[in-house]
């Protein structure tokens, strides 16, 4: 059964930094694209940015220039280094990922709070 664990969020002041990481585990065939969504108290769930498995990357503009989407293809691991902090990035971020596995398709992460004091 494939698994996405997240880790790295928490509480910090404006203009600070966070590292996200998302660990996928089980029988895993290949990762296809990668990505960060989040959702924040009364809004939709919208996407942050995401990384093809040759590294492509796009990113929401909201976060563009302050955000960096990675991954570790060995390790079945996607990353986002979240820069220069603003309060409005507050919200619970999600990993998601194309599997192919077992049962082919996107799987979600349990997501993670991250809380950005002003």
């Amino acid at each position: 059964q494939v698994q996405l664990v997240e880790s790295g969020g928490g509480l910090v002041q404006a203009g600070g930094s966070l590292r996200l990481s998302c660990a996928a585990s089980g029988t895993i065939r290949r990762i296809n694209d990668m990505g960060w969504y989040r959702q924040a108290p009364g809004k939709q769930r919208e996407l942050v940015a995401s990384i093809t498995s040759g590294g492509s990357t796009n990113y929401a503009d909201s976060v563009k220039g302050r955000f960096i989407i990675s991954r570790d293809n060995f390790k079945n691991t996607v990353y986002l280094q979240m820069n220069s902090l603003k309060f409005e990035d507050t919200a619970v971020y999600y990993c998601l990922a194309d599997i192919v596995a077992g049962t082919t398709g996107g799987y979600w992460g349990q997501g993670t709070q991250v809380t950005v004091s002003s």
